[in-house]
């Protein structure tokens, strides 16, 4: 029977995971009698799960948690971040109660306590109570999947209905009226505020962005996006998959492709008269060094702020008029959401 040892690293780099493979691999650990017990016969994820599991309930080790976390690799980190956000705040509630023993009263009450949490001094809305319990059923879910219980408590809850936050959405007046703004803003901030409204792309989409990801061709340009770079929580700024953990492929227009081939003359003559090596990323500061996702926030505040557009608008606004101005044009909603790297397209 498999046994495990959950190690704790709050880093996850190569040489952190060869020196658990080292540690793993001990003589000590693996030999007896002359024979080294290691082999990768048979070794496949099915039954190396299976053998975890039973190993799991014999010792009733069963809390799906942590477990739950390591087994979702194709969220992005600032997914991944907020899951085990949610589950810190809510297991100290109900952590204690043995799986197949939660009630659906159990996670009534869980809902009252977190009900009575503020941020800024102001009662939490109740859609954010309900994220909390979103991510809950989904350990359930799993936990139920797995036959570790027959059924989702989380699921027999009748919640309220909440009130939906009405989103900004430009109107073509002022989109106009911002790129006319960015016609006059430096780089990288005008071109990475104009690929966002062109494209729809999420901010951590554009912060990992490279050169690789962009095919130019005459006046045509096809953009892969695959990767996000986003601020975790603890951990600071991580790079990962995209937030539905799937690449997509964007067709650029000629007007934003020559913005593009002009932006890349720039960095190279800036790599050249800076003396140093051009960048892989996309988007850097004036010594070819990343920025942090956080300054493209400030800087568009400011830049909204000084042009008096509302104060409901932000980055994730530029996304927000892509979308809405490919349904206007009569594009159909599935394609609108493959574009936009939305997580169900079903």
């Amino acid at each position: 029977m498999a046994t495990f040892t959950a190690i704790k690293n709050k880093k996850q780099t190569a040489g952190v995971l060869g020196g658990v493979l080292k540690y793993v691999q001990q003589e000590k650990k693996t030999c007896a009698g002359g024979l080294r017990f290691i082999t990768g016969h048979n070794c496949v994820p099915q039954s190396a799960y299976i053998e975890m599991m039973t190993t799991k309930r014999r010792f009733k080790k069963t809390d799906n948690r942590q477990f739950w976390l390591g087994r979702q690799t194709k969220y992005a980190p600032s997914t991944l971040g907020f899951y085990r956000r949610s589950l810190e705040t809510v297991y100290p509630m109900i952590g204690s109660i043995k799986l197949n023993r939660l009630r659906p009263i159990a996670l009534e009450n869980l809902l009252v306590e977190l009900r009575k949490r503020t941020y800024h001094g102001k009662p939490i809305q109740e859609s954010t109570v309900q994220k909390y319990l979103t991510v809950v059923s989904a350990v359930l879910s799993d936990a139920k999947r797995n036959e570790i219980i027959e059924k989702n408590p989380a699921r027999m809850i009748d919640l309220p209905d909440t009130t939906r936050r009405v989103q900004m959405i430009p109107s073509d007046a002022e989109a106009h009226r911002f790129l006319d703004v960015l016609a006059n803003e430096e780089d990288p901030y005008k071109t990475f505020y104009a690929l966002a409204i062109y494209t729809g792309c999420r901010r951590g989409e554009l912060c990992a962005l490279k050169w690789d990801d962009l095919i130019m061709n005459g006046d045509e340009c096809v953009l892969t996006v695959s990767r996000s770079r986003s601020s975790v929580l603890g951990r600071g700024v991580v790079e990962g998959t995209t937030k539905n953990g799937r690449a997509r492929t964007i067709y650029i227009s000629e007007e934003m492709t020559a913005i593009l081939r002009s932006y890349c003359y720039y960095k190279m003559y800036e790599a050249q008269e800076g003396g140093f090596e051009m960048s892989d990323y996309v988007f850097t500061n004036e010594y070819g060094e990343l920025m942090h996702p956080d300054t493209f926030s400030r800087h568009l505040r400011r830049l909204y702020d000084e042009n008096g557009f509302p104060r409901e608008f932000h980055l994730h606004t530029l996304r927000h008029y892509f979308v809405s101005t490919m349904l206007h044009n009569g594009v159909d909603k599935q394609t609108v959401a493959e574009l936009a790297g939305h997580g169900d397209t079903g």
